[in-house]
């Protein structure tokens, strides 16, 4: 029990660090929320900006995030820009301050809540060491992403694809496992599946917290928060196929080939 309560404990800490940027960024909604200043010289969303922007150069210059992984961030934070432009201006969600860095009606900073996903991705996935079996090809994946990303953008207009594209990623990943390693040095395993969805579920409870520091708001929050549907559960776990097909493009995923040869020696 004592080892099995360690390698939890370890499991925690190093997922943790993998999320830094993003439990950063939350911290600092949280805080701006009540002890920003009403009329401080600097709007807050412009304060988020930059203080995101630093939180990202410290990360690089600690060397917490390679540079090949940063692209790969920058790729999601223009992706996650250009969504937070469409859904804003068919009021799906609304940014209630003003500041000065912004686009149209979106400060800039929303991109780097997209891209602190891709930061936790990128990360998780070299500090596990992650080895994948059945993994599908990337032509597979790159195809599926994009269709994801379009839904986003043409479901209001046109037919969802959403329940569709559920059933695709089920058979596309739904024999994937994930292995990584533990504390003892011993490969441990997870059905990809299980892994997203619970990744979906932790997002979904950092945007509750974000939402309650009111950077940004749906429309059954403006006169008071309330929980974010749990619809939005499914938007995520979505994103995040969409968030690990890039990080896929950088960090190729790789076969676990030792727990193959040992299980076909068994």
């Amino acid at each position: 029990m004592r080892d099995a309560l360690a390698e939890l404990g370890w499991f925690g800490l190093m997922q943790a660090r993998a999320c830094l940027f993003g439990a950063l960024l939350i911290v600092l909604i949280l805080l701006t929320r009540w002890l920003w200043p009403e009329n401080a010289p600097l709007a807050r969303y412009d304060f988020l900006f930059l203080a995101a922007l630093l939180i990202q150069v410290i990360m690089l210059r600690f060397r917490l995030e390679t540079w090949e992984e940063a692209k790969v961030i920058l790729v999601f934070h223009i992706v996650g820009t250009a969504m937070e432009l469409y859904k804003t201006s068919t009021g799906s969600w609304m940014y209630p301050e003003e500041n000065l860095i912004r686009i149209a009606g979106v400060p800039l900073f929303s991109g780097f809540m997209y891209a602190s996903v891709g930061s936790y991705f990128a990360r998780v996935w070299r500090l596990f060491d992650f080895r994948f079996t059945g993994y599908p090809p990337t032509w597979v994946t790159v195809v599926l992403s994009a269709v994801i990303y379009i839904n986003f953008f043409t479901h209001q207009h046109f037919f969802d694809l959403r329940y569709m594209l559920f059933v695709a990623v089920m058979l596309i990943f739904g024999r994937t496992w994930v292995y990584f390693t533990s504390a003892s040095g011993v490969r441990r395993r997870l059905p990809l599946m299980f892994a997203l969805v619970c990744i979906a579920t932790v997002i979904w409870g950092a945007e509750n917290f974000s939402t309650f520091g009111r950077v940004w708001v749906y429309p059954h929050q403006v006169n008071e928060w309330d929980f974010v549907h749990a619809s939005k559960l499914g938007s995520w776990f979505l994103l995040m196929i969409i968030s690990g097909v890039l990080v896929s493009l950088v960090q190729r995923p790789k076969a676990e080939v030792r727990l193959e040869v040992r299980e076909r020696d068994t």
